[in-house]
This record gives C-alpha cells, structure tokens and sequence, in this order.
C-alpha cells in the first residue's frame, strides 16, 4: 500500500529552541525549517509547501520586523497561494496588521499557545486545499454562465435541460435576485429557437398606463405622441422567446390581452386593424405569491395555467449550500481580471462571514458587497468589515477574529464528517489533516466522534 504523503508546513524561526518544539508539536506535517531569510525562500522553492510559520523577527533584525516583513513580501511573490502565519509578540501588533496587509494568512501572538496554532495551521490547510480544488475543479456553468456547486441548484439546472427542449410554457418561481433572467436564457439558448431573439421584459418596472404599448406596440396616431409605427415586445420576440419578468405585476386589463395573445397566438398593435401571428416561446417569472393573488382575484387563474405548464422553482442563495463562497469567489475574480481591483482573496473571517449571512438579496446582494469590498479594501485580502457584514462600525478584535474562525473550522469539520458518512479517517483525508489532529479539533470543538 502506498504511502500518503504528509502536507508540507515550512517553519521560519531562528531560535533553536522554539524549532525543536515546533517540530513535535507538527509531528503529522512534512516539517521543513529554516532560521533566516535566504533558507526561508530556499526551502519554499524545493519544497513548495502550502503553509508557512514566519517569525516576523528574524536576523540580522531580531528584536524588530523589518527581515521577516521582506522575507513576507518574497514569499508572496513568489508563490501568492501559499498560506504564511506570522509571529510577533505582544507589543508588535502594528507588525502583525502590516503582515496581514501584505498577504499574510493570519497571525499568533508570542509566547506560543501550541493549540492555538495548531488550530491555525489546520485551518490554513484546508483553505489551501480548497482553493486548490476550486481550480482544478470548475463550478457548474450553464449555457449562460450559472455558476453552482450545490444540489439544490444543480437539480435546478437538469430541469432546465428537459424543458429546454419542449416547446411549453415555463413560469420560473423564487425570490429577487436568485438568477431567474439567467434561467430563461438557459431554457431559450438550449432549445431549438436558441438562434432566434430572446427578448426580456420587466413588467414590475413600466408603469402599468404604458406596459400594453410595450408588449403590444402600437401604430401612429394611436394616441397622444404616437409619431410612429412601433412593434413591441412580443412581436420582436418572434422566432424566439419573450420572457415576461415580474408576471404578477400585469394590471388586469393586460392581463386579459395577454391570454388571448397565448390561446390564439395573434397579437394587434394598439391603434391597429390586421391581425399579425406570433410564433415565440413564453418563459415568465415571479416572486410573487400568485395562488394567493388568484384567491383574491388579482391574477386570472386562465392566465395562470397557461403560463404554468412547467413551473421551476428556483432556490434562494441562503438554500444553495456552498454557492455563497464559490460565487464571491468568481465575483472577486471577475473583478480581478477587469483590474478593477488588486485584492487576491478573502480573509478567514470573510469566508466565515459570507458562510453565514442570510442573503436575503440572494446572489444580487452578494454581487453588489463584493463590488463594494473591492472598493473599500486596503489590502490585498477583503475582510467581513470589507463587505459590510455585521457591524462595520464596531472595532473588530483579536477574539472575535477567533470566534469566526472557529466557526468556520467547526463547520467544515463536520460537513466533511457528514460527507464521508462519518468515517474520520476519510473526512480527515479530505481536510487534509492527520486522524490525531482531526481527534485533537473535534475534542477542542465538542463534536462527538459518534
């Protein structure tokens, strides 16, 4: 049986004493060491590994910073993926925030709390690992650029490859912002009138005195400032699909002229004689409660059943699970490639942070707050405070650093449990830690091994 290689963890510390407790307190990691600066970058490119300790007082500057913040700054050039926690002591917190400006991963206060840092190291494993995943591995992308990782999403997805082909009506169902206009793109580009027009109407957003000259079109002189023959949406949409977003704000008196247009497939421009056939696909969406509108009579159940004959419930962000991160991630680097921004990722607190937050606004909202953060960033890491989520205004500590960090490790340890069934020897394989290490966490954590 082969031997599973031990991830790889370089120490930079010159006292030879601090070494030598390192390395037992490390016994499950592949322990390269090194004492200054010119070993540090030599072990880096022999051994590549994913996750340095760098004690920010190296020689010939031992009692200050300037050394190890260099050697910080090499490391970063050289390989920018590597996770670097740096050392300073209790008076050297300036230290410490320009080391995590520069790159750094996180830091620890001397004199060491050996369980501290081991908590810290396995966390820098496993983003490492998973960043490293997200690049071997893409998302899930649909026809139109629908980025997913989760179940829920996914089987979103598969149902919009069986209605793609058909030729029925599609009514798309979930709250604002979850991506229903990208659906319908998928459902249009997939089907055999992909070529043709695909062609998208808010309804929500056109005051209802001028909504049925937008889907209707009009001739001249129908009414005041008619100066010209206008075609609408619908029949702009012809050979292809119309999609009718918002379908639950239709005022009434649309509405009827809608169903006729679906039950004869004729439309007539308002101040029009001739009747002129359409042939276009119908895709609506809403996130509005239309059993209930019907219940009150503000929505034709006729109407409904016509535009209802698949329907496709789409989740929010909050139900993908997974999606929020993966997605924040995609943003960032869109962003990125735009040069929009110099920042490389997300701090640990960030990814705890985005982890959590409800997403009411959906993938909209997480859009927007990456916009902002890569605006409001100083580093080249985004923070929570970054993206405005929690309480911006508050001083962020030391402890509550630790505390979303310690959700985070808490929470990943126990999807990985989950996943392989609660065999810890695989879920420890998958977070790329040793089985003792996976032992010593979930005690520090209270998580039952069974």
């Amino acid at each position: 049986m082969a031997r599973v290689a031990k991830p790889k963890l370089l120490i930079v510390e010159d006292d030879i004493g601090l070494q030598s407790q390192l390395e037992w307190a490390f016994e499950a990691y592949d322990v390269i060491v090194a004492s200054d600066r010119k070993a540090a970058l030599t072990a880096l490119r022999n051994h590549k590994p994913a996750v340095v300790t760098l004690d920010l007082g190296l020689p010939p500057d031992a009692d200050g910073a300037t050394e190890g913040l260099s050697a910080l700054r090499e490391i970063m050039a050289a390989c920018p993926s590597t996770k670097v926690i740096v050392a300073s002591g209790h008076e050297a917190r300036e230290s410490a925030q320009t080391a995590i400006a520069l790159g750094a991963f996180d830091f620890y206060a001397k004199p060491i709390v050996i369980a501290d840092l081991r908590l810290i190291v396995a966390r820098a494993f496993h983003i490492h690992a998973l960043e490293l995943d997200n690049q071997k591995s893409a998302p899930a992308t649909s026809a139109d650029g629908i980025i997913t990782g989760s179940a829920e999403m996914m089987e979103v997805l598969r149902t919009v490859d069986k209605v793609a082909a058909a030729e029925a009506t599609v009514m798309l169902l979930g709250a604002s912002g979850t991506g229903k206009e990208l659906l319908a793109k998928a459902i249009h580009t997939k089907s055999s009138r992909g070529t043709g027009n695909f062609v998208a109407i808010n309804c929500a957003a056109i005051p209802d005195t001028l909504l049925e000259a937008e889907l209707f079109g009009h001739e001249r002189g129908a009414f005041t400032g008619a100066v010209k023959t206008t075609i609408g949406k619908i029949e702009m949409a012809q050979g292809g699909t119309l999609f009718l977003d918002e379908i639950g704000d239709v005022p009434a008196g649309t509405q009827v002229k809608l169903l006729r247009f679906l039950q004869e497939r004729v439309i007539e421009r308002i101040g029009g004689r001739k009747m002129i056939p359409i042939d276009a696909r119908v895709i609506t969406a809403t996130h509005r409660d239309l059993p209930r509108m019907m219940a009150q009579g503000e929505f034709r159940e006729d109407l409904y059943f016509r535009l209802a004959e698949v329907i496709v419930r789409v989740p929010t962000l909050a139900e993908r699970q997974g999606d929020a991160v993966l997605l924040a991630r995609h943003f960032l680097q869109r962003y990125r490639d735009a040069k929009h921004t110099k920042a490389k990722g997300f701090s640990p607190d960030a990814i705890a942070a985005i982890a959590d937050w409800p997403w009411t606004g959906n993938v909209r909202e997480l859009e927007n707050r990456v916009k902002r953060a890569t605006i409001m960033a100083d580093g080249p890491t985004i923070t929570a405070r970054d993206l405005d989520l929690g309480d911006a205004a508050a001083p962020v500590k030391r402890s509550e650093l630790r505390v979303a960090r310690e959700r985070a490790d808490r929470l990943a340890i126990v999807e990985a449990i989950t996943a392989n069934n609660g065999n810890l020897s695989a879920a420890a394989r998958e977070l790329d830690i040793s089985r003792p290490m996976l032992y010593d966490l979930m005690n520090t954590y209270g998580i039952p091994r069974g």
